[in-house]
C-alpha cells in the first residue's frame, strides 16, 4: 500500500500498490498473505480480521512496513488493527496514533476471541509496534460471553505510551476458584516500554492507567520491559490503582529483568512498581528494579477469600525510594486474606523517607517492609532492610514463627532503629528477637543490624545507576551473611541480580558486593 497507489491495482507489488485501508479491509485474508504499508507514509483508517481470515504458524498472515521507517495508521475514532475470533497473524514494524475519539473507545492492536467453547486461538506475533493516544495501547483476551482467549503471543520490541487506561493488557472472564481456568497462556512479553499511560480521571469504578497488566493468563514471562510514569491522572475516588506492572487472576507467571520507576496514582491507593494481585499462584518476581513509585515497590496481594493466592517467590529484586506518595505502603508490602506460601529472599530494599511531605503529612513513615493480617506460609530470608530512620519493618499483627518467620535478614538504619511489631515497638534487634522468636534458627541467632555499606542510602545518584548503588561495598569489614540457600525454599543453581552464582555463604540483598563494576548500569 502507497499513497500514491491505486485500489484498482492488483497490490501484488510496490510497483502497482493499492491506495486505502478501506480497500484492504474488503480483502479476505488467507494464509501466506502480506499486507506491507510504505515506509514513513500516514495511512487514515483502520483494519480488522475476522473469523476465516488470517493463517497459521507456519504460514501467518502478516501486516508490516516496508521500505525505509515505519508506516503509521492513524483511525479515525476507533482502534487501529483489530483480529477478531482468528489468530496466526504477525505486526510488525508500525505506528499506531489515536485520535481525541480514539483516546476514549479505541485500542491502538486488540486481539479478541468471542467465540464461544475453550479453543485458544494459537500464534499472535507483535514485534517493533508503537500505540500512543488509545484507550490501551495493546489488549489481548476473552470478551464477555467467551472462556478461552490466546496461545503462543509474543509481543518484543514495543512502545506503548500516552494511553489512557493501560500500555498493554490481557485480560480474560471472572477467575472462579473452585475450577480455575485462564483465557491465555504462553505469553513472552520482552523489551516493552510502557509510558505515560495516564489513566482516566473519570473511572472510579475501577483501575486504570498500569503500564503493564496481565489478567486471566497462565505460563506467562515479562522480561528486560520498563514501565514509568503511568497513572497520575487516573480518578480520585477509585478504590483500585495503577500499577506499573502488575498480575491477578493468573498462574505461572514469572516478571524478570524489568524496572518499574516514577508510577503514579491519582487516588489512596496502589502507584507500584510491581504486584501480584488477587488470585495468582506459582509465579516469581525476580531481578527487577523498583524506585520513585508513588505505591510499594513490590506488592503481594490477595483481597478475596478465594485460597487462590498461593505459591509465589519475591527474589532478588532491588526497591529504591518507593511509597513516595502513599506512606501507608512500603519498599515490600504482603498481605491478603488467605494468602499462603510466600517467599521473600535476597532483596535489597532502601527507603530514605526523611523529610519526605506525604510522610510529615500522615504522621508515620513508610517502612521497608510491610506485613499486614491474612497470610500464613510466609518466609522471609536474607534481605536487606534499610532506612535513614523509618521503620525497618511494620506488622500488622506479631506474628508467630509457625506462620510467617524472619531469618538471616539484615536491618540496618542511619537513624534511629525502629521495627513495628504487633502493638509492640522495638528500637533494638536483641529485644525485637527475644520477645518475638524472629530471626532464630536452631535455638541460635539470625539477622543483623549491621552496614551493608550501600551507596544508594546516602547519596542521591543518578537514575541510571540505581541497581549499582545498592551494591554493599564494605571496605574495612565484610557484608553481613544471610542463610545458606539449603535452610530454606530456593530455586537451584541461584543466581544474583547480576547474573553471578551465589556461594556457600552468601551476603544478604540482591546483589553479592564483588559482583559488579563501578561502571555497571541497571
Amino acid at each position: 500500500m502507497s499513497p500514491d497507489g491505486d485500489d484498482k491495482n492488483d497490490g501484488m507489488s510496490a510497483a502497482r500498490p493499492w491506495r486505502t485501508l478501506d480497500h484492504a479491509n474488503g480483502v479476505r485474508f488467507q494464509p501466506g498473505d502480506r499486507l506491507r504499508l510504505q515506509g514513513g507514509a500516514r495511512f487514515r483508517g483502520s483494519l480488522t480480521l475476522e473469523k476465516g481470515e488470517a493463517g497459521s504458524a507456519a504460514r501467518p498472515v502478516v501486516i508490516e512496513s516496508y521500505g525505509t521507517g515505519r508506516a503509521t495508521i492513524a483511525p479515525r475514532g476507533t482502534s487501529a488493527i483489530t483480529v477478531r475470533n482468528t489468530a496466526g497473524v504477525e505486526i510488525r514494524n508500525l505506528a499506531l496514533v489515536g485520535d481525541r475519539k480514539a483516546l476514549r473507545e479505541g485500542v491502538g492492536i486488540a486481539f479478541r476471541n468471542t467465540l464461544p467453547g475453550a479453543r485458544r486461538l494459537g500464534h499472535v506475533r507483535i514485534t517493533h509496534v508503537e500505540a500512543q493516544g488509545f484507550q490501551n495501547g495493546i489488549s489481548v483476551g476473552a470478551d464477555p460471553g467467551a472462556a478461552a482467549g490466546f496461545s503462543d503471543v509474543r509481543i518484543t520490541d514495543v512502545s506503548v505510551h500516552h494511553n489512557l487506561e493501560a500500555g498493554l493488557a490481557f485480560y480474560g472472564p471472572a477467575f472462579d476458584a473452585d475450577r480455575p481456568a485462564y483465557a491465555n497462556e504462553r505469553l513472552r512479553i520482552e523489551r516493552v516500554k510502557a509510558y505515560a499511560n495516564t489513566g482516566d480521571p473519570k473511572s472510579d469504578g475501577r483501575n486504570t492507567g498500569s503500564g503493564i497488566a496481565l489478567g486471566s493468563v497462565r505460563d506467562a514471562q515479562v522480561v528486560r520491559s520498563v514501565a514509568h510514569d503511568n497513572g497520575a491522572r487516573s480518578a480520585r475516588d477509585a478504590e483500585e490503582g495503577p500499577e506499573g506492572v502488575w498480575v491477578y487472576d493468573s498462574t505461572r507467571v514469572l516478571l524478570e529483568h524489568n524496572t518499574s520507576y516514577r508510577n503514579r496514582t491519582g487516588s489512596h491507593v496502589d502507584g507500584g512498581g510491581f504486584g501480584l494481585d488477587n488470585n495468582v499462584s506459582d509465579s516469581v518476581m525476580q531481578y527487577n528494579l523498583a524506585h520513585g513509585n508513588d505505591g510499594p515497590g513490590f506488592l503481594v496481594y490477595s483481597g478475596k477469600p478465594t485460597g487462590a493466592h498461593r505459591n509465589n517467590v519475591v527474589r532478588f529484586n532491588m526497591s529504591w525510594d518507593d511509597a513516595r506518595k502513599l506512606p501507608e505502603y512500603g519498599g515490600i508490602v504482603a498481605y491478603g486474606t488467605r494468602m499462603s506460601e510466600l517467599d521473600i529472599y535476597h532483596n535489597t530494599v532502601v527507603m530514605r523517607t526523611e523529610g519526605l511531605a506525604s510522610a510529615e503529612a500522615a504522621g508515620y513513615r513508610p517502612p521497608a517492609l510491610r506485613l499486614r493480617d491474612g497470610m500464613r506460609g510466609v518466609r522471609v530470608h536474607n534481605n536487606i532492610f534499610a532506612t535513614d530512620g523509618g521503620p525497618l519493618v511494620e506488622a500488622q499483627s506479631a506474628y508467630a514463627p509457625s506462620r510467617l518467620v524472619l531469618q538471616g535478614n539484615d536491618y540496618y538504619s542511619s537513624g534511629s532503629w525502629d521495627l513495628g511489631w504487633g502493638t509492640q515497638r522495638y528500637a533494638a534487634l536483641d529485644d525485637w528477637r527475644t520477645t518475638s522468636r524472629q530471626e532464630v534458627l536452631g535455638g541460635q541467632p539470625t539477622g543483623s543490624d549491621e552496614d551493608p555499606c550501600l551507596r544508594g542510602l546516602a547519596a542521591d545518584v543518578a537514575e541510571g545507576s540505581g541497581a549499582v548503588n545498592l551494591v554493599p561495598r564494605c571496605e574495612q569489614t565484610a557484608a553481613p551473611v544471610g542463610l545458606e540457600a539449603r535452610q530454606f525454599k530456593a530455586a537451584p543453581r541461584l543466581v544474583d541480580y547480576f547474573g553471578n552464582r551465589l556461594g556457600q555463604s552468601p551476603t544478604v540483598g540482591a546483589a553479592q558486593p564483588t559482583t559488579v563494576s563501578e561502571s555497571a548500569g541497571e
